[in-house]
C-alpha cells in the first residue's frame, strides 16, 4: 500500500485543487456557491490528479525517461515495485472512478439537460485522456513540449471557468484572468519539475520546454509565468476593487520570487526539487488569499 500512495505523488495535490478552488471562490463571491458541488469537484479534481500521476510513472518509465539519471523522487514502475500489468489496472480503475464521479457532479450541477451534460461530458473525457496521454502511448504529446498548453488548458481554463460554471450556470469572460492566472502558476509547477529533469529528459528524447529552448532561457520563461500570473491576478482585483482587503494577495508575492530566485540560482537537480511542492503549495496559498480578498472584500 506505501508504494501505490507513493506513486500517487499526494504533494501534487494543492496544485489540482488549486483550480477548482478558484472557480468556487468567484462562485462564492457571487453568491452562487455549492457545497454539494464542490465536494464532487473536488473529488473529481483529485482522482483525475492521480490518475495522470500514475499514467505520468507508466508512461515515463516505459519510454525511458526515469532512467537512473532522474533526480527526482523515484518512480514505481522503474523501481519495480509496482509491475507494469498492476499500474496499467490502476490507469484503468482511476479513469472509470473520474469518469464516474464527473457523471455524478454533472448530474448534480445540471439534471439530465442532454445539451450541457453532453459538453461536460465531453470535457471530462478529454480531461481523463489528456491524464493519460501525456506521457503514455504511442506518441505522447508531454514529449513533444506541449504539456505546458495542456496545463494552461486543464489547471488554468478548464479547472477555473468550467467549476465556476458548475455553480453559476453563466460564462462570465472576466474570469478568464483569474482563470489564466492559475493555469500560468500551474505551468510554472511543471516548468520547475522540467528544469529540474532537462538532463534525464534530453537523453530518453522527452523535448520538453527546458529541453528546446535551454536552461537559461527557461529560467526567464519561469519569471515570465510568475509575473505574467500575478499581474493578470492583480488586474482582477483592481477591475472589481471594493475594499482594501481583496489587496491581500500580494502576501502571495514572497513565495513567487523565492521560487523564481531559486531556479535561476541551483543547478543542481537535487537543490530544485524541492521547490517543485513550494511552486504548489505558493499557487495554492495564492488561490486562497484571492478568494478570501474577493469574499471579504
Amino acid at each position: 500500500m506505501k508504494h501505490w500512495v507513493k506513486a500517487f505523488r499526494l504533494r501534487t495535490l494543492p496544485l489540482a485543487l488549486a483550480s477548482i478552488g478558484m472557480g468556487a471562490f468567484l462562485a462564492a463571491s457571487s453568491g452562487q456557491f455549492n457545497g454539494g458541488v464542490f465536494t464532487l469537484c473536488a473529488l473529481t479534481t483529485i482522482l483525475l490528479q492521480v490518475l495522470s500521476n500514475l499514467a505520468n510513472d507508466y508512461g515515463d518509465s516505459v519510454h525511458g525517461a526515469d532512467g537512473a539519471k532522474r533526480t527526482g523522487p523515484s518512480r514505481a514502475v522503474q523501481s519495480g515495485v509496482i509491475s507494469l500489468k498492476a499500474m496499467r489496472n490502476a490507469i484503468i480503475l482511476f479513469s472509470a472512478l473520474s469518469l464516474l464521479s464527473g457523471i455524478g457532479l454533472i448530474y448534480l450541477a445540471f439534471g439530465w439537460s442532454p445539451q450541457v451534460f453532453g459538453f461536460f461530458l465531453g470535457l471530462g473525457v478529454l480531461a481523463i485522456l489528456a491524464a493519460i496521454t501525456y506521457t503514455a502511448g504511442y506518441k505522447p504529446y508531454g514529449y513533444m513540449g506541449l504539456g505546458d498548453i495542456s496545463v494552461l488548458i486543464f489547471f488554468g481554463l478548464v479547472g477555473v471557468m468550467g467549476s465556476a460554471y458548475l455553480y453559476e450556470q453563466e460564462l462570465k469572460w472576466e474570469y478568464l484572468l483569474p482563470a489564466i492566472s492559475t493555469g500560468l502558476f500551474s505551468v510554472a509547477v511543471l516548468n520547475v519539475n522540467n528544469i529540474r529533469d532537462i538532463e534525464s529528459d534530453k537523453e530518453a528524447g522527452k523535448i520538453s520546454i527546458p529541453v528546446r529552448i535551454g536552461r537559461k532561457k527557461a529560467v526567464i520563461y519561469h519569471w515570465f509565468l510568475l509575473v505574467t500570473g500575478f499581474a493578470l491576478g492583480l488586474t482582477y482585483v483592481l477591475m472589481n476593487y471594493t475594499s482594501y482587503w481583496q489587496l491581500i494577495i500580494v502576501l502571495a508575492l514572497p513565495g513567487l520570487i523565492k521560487n523564481a530566485r531559486a531556479v535561476k540560482m541551483h543547478t543542481e537537480s537535487s537543490k530544485i526539487d524541492p521547490f517543485l511542492k513550494q511552486m504548489a503549495l505558493t499557487t495554492l496559498l495564492y488561490v486562497i488569499l484571492f478568494g478570501v480578498g474577493q469574499l471579504v472584500g
